[in-house]
């Protein structure tokens, strides 16, 4: 009787030291995906060619003093096409649809913007690039993307794209397409107000 009970306390201690083992396993698994979170969401966002409601990498505001280190390159131009796309019934476009422009020139490009709804809204833009390899080198100044805005019903909005393209852009790339997606903040509408609400009928005359 002895005996089976030592082995019974044998067996259960040994099982429990697998399950010990298994759960630091695990927690360690679960720590080092925690750290690997933030370079993998670099890396997609990269891949993609966006930037998802935040600075990161090669999308940071440029100084003004790193403008005035720049030195014009006068013997490329590049092509600068400007796309917009709204989720959302709100009206979005660029002020023009391209410019050329030397590397190293300080650019400004507007963008334009219109709450059609009968409520206020939080939105923002995100910014893409073609081709991808440009992204690095597409730098900006200032970019209403950057920041997160509230609309009233029928407001409009002009927001400046000030940037400039490094002279370090490989040679072959001679066009690049800067597209924006307005789109608005999940978890962020604000309730249709009694502004909103005296807006209605101007909006439905302006549309008619």
């Amino acid at each position: 009787m002895n005996n089976d009970r030592w082995t019974f306390a044998t067996a259960l201690r040994r099982d429990n030291l697998h399950l010990v083992g298994k759960l630091v396993v695990v927690t360690a698994l679960m720590f080092g995906f925690g750290y690997a979170l933030v370079p993998m969401y670099r890396v997609i966002c990269t891949a993609l060619g966006i930037n998802v409601l935040s600075l990161s990498g090669g999308q940071h505001a440029l100084r003004a003093e790193d403008v005035k280190n720049t030195q014009i390159d006068y013997s490329r131009s590049i092509v600068i096409e400007f796309d917009a796309n709204s989720r959302g019934p709100w009206e979005f476009s660029p002020a023009t649809k391209y410019l050329t422009v030397h590397p190293g020139e300080l650019t400004t490009v507007m963008y334009e913007f219109r709450n059609v709804q009968t409520r206020a809204m939080v939105a923002q833009a995100i910014p893409s690039y073609a081709p991808k390899q440009a992204t690095a080198h597409f730098n900006k100044l200032e970019c209403f993307c950057f920041n997160e805005y509230t609309l009233q019903p029928g407001e409009s909005k002009r927001w400046p794209v000030v940037f400039v393209i490094d002279p370090k852009l490989p040679k072959d790339v001679k066009t690049i397409t800067l597209s924006y997606t307005f789109f608005e903040v999940a978890g962020k509408g604000v309730k249709k107000t009694a502004a909103a609400q005296v807006a209605a009928p101007s909006l439905k005359r302006s549309a008619s």
